[in-house]
């Protein structure tokens, strides 16, 4: 995420080498030449890319959401269209798309920017959709305490596109409902409109 704090994975970091001799064998039980020009540096840029996409091991969720200000601010505020990668659990196959975060403050806010690093802290490890969006929510609500908190998430799983059922486009939407959310018809069916806009 641009602009984000660098969130490295310090385990994948500490156990380079040992992440680069899997790769390689890896590689080799494929049957693939490991000595060719191509594949020679594949190993340490694919432990890189570990550790970058692997980063929300390294950080407390909860962290993120950093200073929070008093505000008496208690009507609807969105974040949206915030764009995840994550690798599914199963396959260790990416799965990516958006993020649409709302809640009712009850007199403390977050920055904006805070939510889309949320968004980075839970989605970077092995993950499934559905945890995300409850852990967006769970997270949202231990910390800030808002009146009501709604996520829903968009993605398309490699997993689905790319092999099984390779049925490419399609996509995944999950939500979770918490407080005020749950108890008002209203006001998801205002949250939903507006993510339309």
């Amino acid at each position: 995420m641009a602009g984000a704090k660098d969130y490295s994975n310090e385990v994948v970091n500490q156990n380079r080498e040992q992440v680069e001799f899997h790769i390689r064998e890896i590689l080799k039980l494929i049957g693939e030449d490991v000595e060719r020009e191509g594949l020679l540096e594949t190993p340490a840029r694919v432990t890189r890319m570990y550790e970058e996409i692997y980063a929300g091991y390294a950080v407390d969720p909860r962290d993120v959401l950093g200073v929070t200000f008093d505000e008496q601010h208690e009507e609807l505020v969105i974040v949206k269209d915030i764009v995840y990668y994550s690798q599914c659990e199963h396959h260790m196959a990416p799965f990516f798309g958006v993020a649409h975060i709302g809640y009712i403050p009850s007199g403390k806010i977050a920055g904006l920017s805070k939510l889309a690093r949320l968004v980075e802290a839970v989605s970077r490890r092995l993950q499934v959709q559905e945890r995300i969006t409850s852990q967006i929510a769970d997270i949202m609500e231990e910390v800030l305490k808002p009146h009501g908190v709604m996520v829903v998430l968009e993605g398309e799983h490699l997993c689905m596109c790319a092999r099984g059922v390779k049925k490419p486009g399609s996509k995944t939407v999950t939500s979770a409902v918490r407080g005020q959310f749950r108890q008002g018809a209203a006001l998801r069916a205002e949250f939903l409109e507006l993510l339309k806009r």
